[in-house]
């Protein structure tokens, strides 16, 4: 294992508005590399990682940093463009039930020239998955592979929350309740409509639609309490987004944008509108946020409270200080490691990083002894 020791001088911002500066203290230790565009994370227990690989590999990583054959049963991906094997979650109740969901992209089987977005729920059995059953399908297919938001979060209330991306070539469709470009879905466990979704009576909206008017919705995270979920999301040309999200609003895109197109073209010229949310934060230039978590633990007590963002551009990670859904302050870490694809907490309250590539990294996090 191989460690870097640097040392932070990060800024503590009490809830009474009084702040100190205060000295943390950390090291990176590299838990495993020569991963394949290492995606989403999850602890099966407090010493193992499952990593999905863009690639379409589902594999198990012990404390010793040994990275396991990719384990089977997993429904074959799209690889191509921003498509792949993408994000995993446990379910609430995975000490009992075994249960992880997947999301990924794949070829429509009966036009290869579309694809679209899915998500699986399964059985984990140590080197296999089985019972892969669908949850949720994105509509309508697409010709693009770009764009599939595909990150997910289950609620305090046992509800699953799950990113579809614009599609790309589809960004108008955001503003349109009948389809899933840039949408944030909500189901139960199984698949099925939660009772209380926003739009279960609005004629013509799908169901399962939470809120709509995002563009390539790349992390989500929650609160300790799940009384607030944080949502980022890549803008165009600049204008990456930190969105506070709740039920049935409307985040604007591409009606309202702080970004240009990749033409230097304006997309809007309007960056606010009547009935659109705007962001909590944006960043221009853009900085490509990824992954995102919500830090509660008590083995970094300066940065409890803090929203921790991974960023590919030029790669580090952003620690949000926030004062409930205010950011305060904002601090760059971790930067010279390479683009930072996600990042997670730990059971122990370290923090893990996955490097992009096709050499990816897990760097932890954690205290210098």
């Amino acid at each position: 294992m191989k460690f870097i020791k640097v040392c932070l001088l990060g800024l503590l911002i009490l809830s009474t508005a009084i702040s100190a500066n205060v000295e943390a203290e950390y090291e990176l230790e590299t838990i495993a590399e020569g991963l394949h565009s290492p995606w989403g994370m999850a602890f099966p227990s407090e010493d193992e990682i499952l990593v999905t690989e863009l690639s379409g590999s589902l594999r198990l990583i012990n404390s010793d940093g040994l990275i396991s054959e990719p384990i089977s049963g997993v429904p074959e991906v799209l690889f191509a463009g921003q498509g792949g094997l993408s994000d995993i979650v446990l379910h609430p109740q995975f000490d009992s039930n075994k249960l992880i969901y997947l999301s990924f992209s794949e070829t429509d089987p009966s036009n290869k020239n579309l694809n679209t977005l899915r998500v699986v729920k399964a059985i984990f059995e140590g080197n296999s998955i089985k019972d892969v059953e669908t949850v949720f399908l994105a509509t309508p297919l697409r010709k693009t592979a770009a764009h599939y938001g595909a990150r997910m979060l289950f609620m305090k209330d046992g509800t699953l929350l799950i990113t579809s991306g614009d599609g790309f070539n589809y960004r108008e469709q955001a503003q349109y309740l009948n389809n899933h470009y840039g949408k944030i879905i909500r189901i139960n466990d199984d698949g099925s409509i939660p009772e209380d979704n926003p739009f279960l009576t609005t004629e013509g909206a799908l169901p399962e639609i939470w809120s709509y008017g995002h563009r390539n919705l790349q992390g989500i995270a929650q609160n300790t309490e799940g009384t607030i979920i944080f949502e980022n999301e890549h803008g165009p040309m600049g204008g990456d987004e930190l969105n506070i999200i709740n039920p049935k609003l409307n985040y604007g895109w591409p009606a309202i944008s702080y970004g240009k197109d990749y033409s230097g073209a304006l997309i809007t010229p309007f960056t606010e509108k009547e009935g659109m949310e705007q962001p909590n934060k944006y960043w221009v230039p853009s900085i490509a946020p990824s992954g995102m978590t919500f830090y509660d633990k008590d083995l970094f007590p300066q940065w409890k409270g803090s929203l921790f963002v991974s960023a590919l551009v030029p790669g580090d990670v952003r620690r949000l200080v926030l004062d409930g859904e205010v950011v305060i302050s904002e601090e760059i870490l971790f930067d010279g490691i390479g683009r930072i694809r996600n990042v997670i907490t730990a059971p122990d309250g370290s923090l893990i990083l996955a490097t992009d590539g096709k050499n990816g990294k897990l760097i932890r996090v954690k205290p210098i002894k």
